[in-house]
């Protein structure tokens, strides 16, 4: 399914022979020969069509944000704990995953990303398999359920438990890591099957 996705994603979005790809996107591409010879890669940072920080209580939106404001650290949200993060780009679509909140969860100050992904229900034990593998520490790690009315699972997983995750590093990167991580879990996914 990511084969398909990925080369409806080139044809459809190619501009002047060229596409924009998350670098492990680009890497999926390559290693499944989905490139077309006259389609040239572009490596992107994550383009977002929505940043948005939100009160955690009564979700409302407190400001729109630019691209810029991800270059602050995750620690912002230790800072501002009544406040989450919203993301929405089209690159998510990639990795099956539909919009992206991030916060510190107040009970296991740990940070989290939340987020709908788009995965058969039947991939359920083998996800969990995959999440328990990779997620590294002691404590919670993630919690998952499957909502049968509009067919994603809503996942809630602890960053701070992601190879390479340092709340001193910018929301981008670490938004950039937990999207490789999914994708890379999707692709383990596929193979498996």
């Amino acid at each position: 399914m990511l084969k398909k996705k990925l080369e409806t994603y080139i044809m459809d979005n190619a501009v002047d022979h060229t596409i924009e790809l998350p670098d492990v996107v680009k890497l999926y591409a390559e290693q499944h020969l989905l490139l077309p010879d006259n389609i040239a890669v572009e490596v992107n940072d994550i383009r977002y069509d929505v940043i948005e920080l939100c009160n955690k209580e009564t979700e409302e939106v407190i400001r729109t944000e630019t691209a810029e404001f991800l270059n602050e650290s995750m620690t912002y949200l230790k800072k501002n704990r009544d406040e989450f993060i919203f993301l929405e780009s089209k690159s998510f679509e990639l990795a099956r995953i539909d919009a992206v909140a991030l916060e510190l969860d107040d009970v296991f100050e740990t940070y989290t990303a939340l987020f709908g992904l788009k995965v058969q229900k039947k991939f359920g034990p083998d996800f969990k398999q995959y999440l328990d593998e990779h997620l590294n520490g002691d404590g919670v790690k993630y919690s998952v359920s499957f909502s049968d009315a509009d067919g994603l699972w809503d996942v809630n997983f602890a960053l701070d438990y992601m190879k390479g995750f340092d709340e001193d590093i910018s929301i981008n990167k670490i938004v950039e890591l937990m999207y490789s991580f999914v994708y890379n879990m999707i692709e383990a996914l596929e193979d498996a099957q």
